[in-house]
C-alpha cells in the first residue's frame, strides 16, 4: 500500500524529478510532483511523493524531514486527505449573507 507525504518549502527551481530522484534514496517513489500556481505555471514551493510503501514513507520523513535540499530545509510528513471546497466559500451555513452568527431579525 502506497503512502502520500507533503513536501513543503521546496525550492522554485525543483522540478517533479529532482523530486522523485532525492527521495529514491529512501525507498521506492511511486510519483513525485511540484505544486505549480495555476496562472503562472511557477511553482508554489511545496509538493506530494507517494511512496511505494509505508515503510519507505517513514524513511523518507525520517531522513529528509529538517534537511536541506536545493538551499531550503524541507518540512516532509504524512500528506493529510485533501478537502474539497465548497462552491460558495462560506462555510458556517450563513449562505454568504455576513457570519451567519447574529442574532435572527424577526
Amino acid at each position: 500500500m502506497s503512502m502520500k507525504l507533503y513536501v513543503g518549502n521546496l525550492s522554485y527551481e525543483t522540478s517533479g524529478e529532482n523530486l522523485r530522484q532525492h527521495f529514491t534514496q529512501a525507498g521506492t517513489v511511486e510519483t513525485a510532483t511540484v505544486v505549480e500556481d495555476r496562472d503562472t505555471g511557477r511553482s508554489r514551493g511545496f509538493g506530494f511523493v507517494e511512496m511505494a510503501t509505508p515503510e519507505g514513507a517513514a524513511a523518507a520523513i525520517e531522513q529528509f524531514n529538517g534537511k536541506e535540499f536545493g538551499g531550503r530545509t524541507l518540512t516532509v510528513n504524512e500528506a493529510r486527505p485533501r478537502v474539497e471546497r465548497g462552491g460558495y466559500g462560506g462555510g458556517y451555513g450563513g449562505g454568504g449573507y455576513g457570519g451567519g452568527n447574529r442574532e435572527p431579525r424577526w
